[in-house]
């Protein structure tokens, strides 16, 4: 005779492994929707919110130095977020055009000479003049090349940007042309340290300045394509080996 309770036992553990499968699927599908979900929102999310932050910043800085009558919040039942930012860009707008004409440039030389006299501020001033004027002149060749230099042994590659080229005393005792280049630390590319280095020995890449920043930022998760040209006489040498080319 044949035993209902084995037959049952035997389709029992015919259907597990199917339904133990099927939830194993759902459930790696689940997890794929949600990192894609995460890898989706979180760019968007933290950019929004860095925004929103500097917005916040820029208009709590600001708005209280505007005269209550040209407060638009004043007359508005809610607040307008970013009309300090806007009011801040306007104003910087206007000294810049302001400096160009002649009474401009006389202030500016006025309060250059008021400020290279104090003791105390004419550093900062003078470190912080000369890094704006050459990071934002638009002829600077600053963070314009991304390169790979050996530090801090030899076999060891690190990513480093050219901020410029030195003068004075430390290009005539480096011995030949040299460069600055500033290599970043992972993942906070404000620090970092300053080489002077023979211009033979950098390796000049294809990537922008901005794909060397991500690439530091993320730790090297984040690797940009390549973009070299291919070696023309390599090209030619392989078309000769296989009888294309010329005679």
């Amino acid at each position: 005779m044949v035993n209902v309770a084995d037959l049952n036992n035997s389709e029992q553990s015919r259907t597990r492994p199917a339904r133990v499968s099927i939830v194993g699927g759902l459930i790696l599908r689940l997890r794929a929707y949600f990192f894609a979900g995460i890898l989706i929102t979180a760019p968007i999310s933290i950019t929004v919110y860095l925004a929103w932050a500097l917005i916040h910043w820029v208009d709590g800085a600001v708005i209280p130095l505007i005269p209550a009558t040209y407060n638009p919040e004043n007359y508005l039942p809610f607040s307008v977020p970013g009309i300090g930012l806007l009011i801040l860009l306007v104003g910087l707008t206007l000294i810049g055009a302001l400096t160009a004409n002649l009474v401009g440039r006389m202030l500016v030389r006025g309060s250059d000479r008021l400020l290279n006299r104090t003791p105390v501020v004419r550093g900062v001033y003078n470190a912080l003049k000369q890094i704006f004027e050459t990071v934002l002149s638009q002829k600077s060749q600053a963070f314009r090349e991304v390169v790979l230099v050996e530090y801090p042994r030899k076999g060891v590659w690190a990513l480093g940007f050219i901020t410029g080229t030195p003068e004075g005393e430390i290009q005539d005792l480096g011995g030949g042309a040299l460069a600055s280049v500033f290599v970043p630390t992972t993942p906070n590319p404000t620090s970092g340290f300053l080489l002077f280095l023979p211009d033979r020995e950098l390796v000049r890449l294809g990537m922008t300045v901005e794909e060397g920043i991500k690439m530091v930022v993320s730790g090297g998760i984040v690797s940009p394509p390549d973009r070299r040209v291919p070696d023309l006489t390599k090209v030619q040498a392989v078309a000769g080996s296989r009888g294309f080319g010329g005679r």
